[in-house]
């Protein structure tokens, strides 16, 4: 039994939610829990549950809801009445609130390794603020003081991460609690060390600035002492040098297998293996391959201090959509916070950087369900102190031959397979029923797979005879005219399946058409059509009959048979094909309002799915919230892009809504992936916008690539579908990437062309968004041109027109050019102010690259100043924001810092 305060208030018991009853009565439970295992005298429960305001007859109102707690707790835990008071006498470890404190002070005597991994597991217990739905003073401050408690385990997480030299996770973490507290020093002082760990000064010096200017705005006053001294430390270069190797070391191993059992001579034998170079793991579907290879990966970490990395291939994924070896590669050099101006375009190049690497580390790498041997090859390092296991249902006889060492991993045998359900549904329940446990084994014939679906129902119904269980699974097995499990475990997928309710079971099957690689609750209840509320029972009890897995809180995944599985199953369901339509309206819609937040003078698009019935709307209401969703959702989004058939106007709309996203984290190779299969939809819906947009912008992903000749090409193309339907927003939209791309190429009599003819488009058209930004880039190029008088007319009316409407990207952009005018014009004084304001713009709207454009800018200005020593530190940030989204501009700034 499990209790949980933070977030709703909730029992799990035998793998399943129970229901609480109403918000008074998960108050007096609370009000017990808070001090589990210790008297809590009535007057007390009555002012925790009613604060000053009981109703008549309080005592019975209490004692009735005592009485249902009674009922509700049942044999497993005790509710007594004692001469101090009420006690609920239960474990507190089995309380989440009591579990926190309880790994919290531990955590204080370990090193700083165990530390780590006991606050992480600590803060892991977190769902949200305590008694979630329960009002009251008395839950006010139990709010407030294990808030605080939490905010302050974090703190000390963070920094005993840094102390170890792992800075990204605590980047991610604090960067969310700095916008979530926007005046606390005490999180922007970890960030800011953090970023400096991760060698990302400029960011740290940013974050400085950004904190001294709010608490000015709003508190009046400067940062504190402790923030002071850092901020001076970095400016002067006196911090500590980031921590490389194990300090930036990958560990992307997922958890240890819960409730292994067996496989004693295969460990033995990878033991024999460490110092091999490859190892094939290879056997049936659901023989548990990734089971031993992850299991024994955690045994052997220690030996490999440069890292882990873990890739799930899909080879046989059910929606024959395997990972590409190029999209592998590119995650591994993301691992190891490769700048993605190293990152070459070519994909042979990134090989032979993500080996280069590898060429000094040890590092173990798990590759697990590949396909085929070509899509391994290409990730194997040439380092001999590096170690590659493969798992896959093919032996891959074609690297067996070239070196690998091969392992077969076969079906448990009987004592192993007793082992695994001992270890799962306890040594004494499995003794009891000796021979229903033997016939378990026999109709699961050995598969652990389909041992642990039948543990899980065995876990979950602890009452029910493992005999009965056995009869219930052998009449299933009949039904389908005595299929193997070891061939098809199908069969016991089946017959847990069968046991679900009905709700629960159509989840699982419009689950099966969610092409992954995981999946968010309220991207389920859109499938489902249910609210967020109505679709939990059923995904617990799905994850409690292990058809499903709830990898981290909220987001979940399947087993790649089960997926196949519960998608065949869908085939005979009227309801999918708008279950597929949910799915794709919650990620369009959910996306495009994400997406508006980011750039709310953006281009509309041109025409969009209607948001379906009964499609979870996300609470997304800032740019910190719709980064972060983008952050969690873009990998799904490209599989849904990627692996969605017949559903082309939301293909191409998720394309659409994806792009500034992928812009703005320089995401260029996964920008193409996207826009690629929009082209495609576009051409088949017969529509000319939509193909000109894809166009134009598959054309400025090459210029990007240095693919000059061939991005103009498709930009020409784009230009002419546009003037063929008489869409001149369209029209004005490629004549600035032109502009963009000639600029880029030094071509700034040509781009001023395109720029004037761009701002006659927007004018004639009314788009007065466009008609600013297109004001900006003819007033830009004059000053290139040395016409600085037309420049500083043309960019103070895109300013005003910019200010008039809010329109902060553009105006960003503009503050830039001004800033250049008056520079060219030797006002100096007004170029540092109009740069640094188009710096402090484009950093609050997380525009990274036309950020760093601006340091640029703003170094140049203070060099004509004669302020050298500021020069130096704008260009030095500008560089670690290239480098951070991987453009090739880093080069020339660092030339400027000789």
């Amino acid at each position: 039994m499990e209790f949980r305060l933070f977030g709703e208030v909730q029992l799990r018991a035998g793998g399943k939610l129970a229901d609480v009853g109403t918000p008074r009565q998960q108050a007096v439970l609370a009000a017990l829990l808070v001090d589990a295992g210790k008297p809590v005298p009535i007057e007390t429960l009555i002012d925790r549950v009613w604060n000053e305001t009981p109703p008549a007859e309080v005592r019975n109102v209490l004692y009735s809801h005592l009485s249902r707690i009674r009922r509700l707790l049942k044999d497993t835990a005790r509710l007594e009445r004692r001469p101090a008071g009420y006690v609920l006498d239960v474990p507190p470890g089995s309380v989440d609130m009591h579990r926190f404190w309880q790994l919290v002070e531990q955590s204080k005597d370990l090193s700083d390794t165990d530390k780590a991994a006991t606050l992480a597991e600590a803060l892991a217990l977190w769902r949200g603020p305590p008694l979630a739905g329960v009002q009251g003073e008395w839950v006010d401050q139990v709010r407030d003081r294990w808030s605080r408690r939490r905010l302050d385990a974090i703190v000390q997480w963070g920094d005993v991460e840094l102390r170890l030299g792992r800075p990204a996770q605590v980047i991610d973490v604090f960067r969310d609690l700095a916008a979530e507290y926007p005046l606390a020093e005490q999180f922007e002082h970890v960030l800011m060390r953090a970023l400096h760990a991760a060698g990302r000064d400029a960011e740290a010096l940013d974050r400085y600035t950004v904190i001294r200017q709010r608490l000015a705005d709003e508190l009046g006053t400067g940062p504190g002492p402790e923030l002071q001294a850092l901020h001076s430390s970095l400016l002067r270069g006196e911090l500590p040098k980031p921590r490389r190797a194990n300090s930036a070391a990958p560990a992307q191993l997922p958890p240890d297998v819960y409730g292994f059992a067996g496989r004693e001579e295969q460990l033995g034998q990878l033991g024999k293996l460490e110092r091999a170079r490859i190892v094939v793991v290879s056997g049936t579907a659901g023989v548990g391959k990734t089971s031993l290879v992850v299991h024994w990966a955690h045994q052997v970490r220690a030996d490999f201090p440069d890292g882990q990395l873990y890739l799930n291939l899909r080879g046989f994924d059910p929606t024959g959509t395997p990972v590409a070896p190029a999209e592998a590669v590119r995650g591994f050099l993301d691992a190891f916070y490769v700048p993605r101006e190293r990152v070459p375009a070519g994909f042979e190049a990134q090989v032979g950087l993500y080996r280069s690497l590898l060429a000094d580390r040890r590092v173990l790498i798990v590759l697990d369900n590949a396909r085929d041997a070509e899509q391994v090859r290409p990730l194997l390092p040439g380092s001999s102190q590096c170690l590659v296991l493969v798992t896959s249902r093919d032996q891959l006889a074609g690297l067996v031959a070239e070196g690998a060492h091969p392992l077969m991993l076969d079906l448990l045998d009987v004592a192993e397979a007793r082992t695994l359900l001992v270890r799962r549904i306890g040594a004494e329940r499995v003794a009891a029923e000796s021979e229903a446990v033997d016939e378990i084994i026999r109709l699961c014939a050995r598969l652990p797979l389909a041992l642990a679906v039948v543990a899980a129902r065995a876990a979950t119904h602890p009452k029910f005879s493992l005999a009965a269980l056995a009869d219930e699974l052998r009449e299933g097995l009949d039904e389908l005219s005595g299929a193997d499990p070891a061939t098809d475990p199908r069969a016991v997928f089946s017959w847990s399946y069968l046991q679900l309710n009905e709700t629960s079971a159509r989840l699982f099957r419009l689950l099966g058409l969610h092409p992954g690689p995981d999946f968010g609750i309220r991207a389920a209840a859109s499938m489902a059509g249910l609210p967020v509320a109505q679709v939990r029972p059923p995904l617990a009890e799905l994850a409690g009959a292990h058809l499903v897995a709830e990898e981290s809180p909220g987001r979940y995944e399947f087993h790649d048979l089960l997926r196949a599985y519960a998608a065949e199953l869908a085939q005979g369901d009227s309801d999918r094909h708008a279950a597929r339509r949910r799915m794709l309206g919650y990620y369009v819609h959910n996306g495009n309002r994400a997406d508006r937040l980011l750039d709310p003078f953006r281009e509309n698009p041109p025409g969009f799915p209607e948001l379906p019935g009964h499609v979870v709307v996300e609470s997304i209401s800032d740019k910190a919230r719709a980064l972060a969703w983008f952050n969690a959702e873009y990998r799904v989004m490209l599989a849904v892009i990627n692996q969605t058939h017949g559903f082309d106007e939301e293909v191409w709309s998720l394309a659409w809504t994806l792009r500034r996203y992928f812009t703005r984290r320089g995401l260029r190779h996964e920008q193409l992936s996207a826009l690629l299969p929009a082209l495609e939809a576009a051409r088949r819906m017969g529509d000319p916008a939509k193909e000109a947009y894809a166009q134009c912008f598959i054309g400025s992903s090459h210029v990007l690539f240095g693919r000059v000749d061939e991005g103009a090409e498709l930009l020409g193309v784009a230009l002419g579908l546009y003037r063929k339907a008489g869409d001149r927003l369209g029209e004005g939209l490629v004549l600035q990437c032109f502009c963009w791309m000639l600029e880029r190429e030094n071509r700034h009599a040509e781009a001023l062309k395109y720029a004037q003819h761009c701002l006659d488009v927007f004018r004639a058209a009314g788009h007065k968004p466009g008609e600013g930004r297109a004001l900006n880039a003819v007033g830009f190029l004059h000053a290139l041109l040395g016409a600085h008088v037309d420049a500083l007319n043309y960019c103070q009316k895109a300013i005003d027109l910019q200010l008039k409407l809010g329109d902060s990207v553009g105006a960003a952009q503009t503050w830039d050019s001004l800033g250049l005018a008056y520079s060219r014009l030797g006002d100096h004084e007004r170029a540092i102010v109009c740069h640094q304001s188009s710096v402090d713009v484009n950093r609050e709207l997380g525009n990274r690259h036309s950020e760093a454009i601006a340091l640029t800018s703003l170094g140049d200005a203070y060099k004509n100043a004669g302020d050298i020593e500021s020069a130096h530190i704008a260009w030095q940030r500008a560089v670690e924001k290239f480098e951070q989204i991987g453009i090739p501009e880093a080069d020339e700034v660092r030339a400027k810092l000789g």
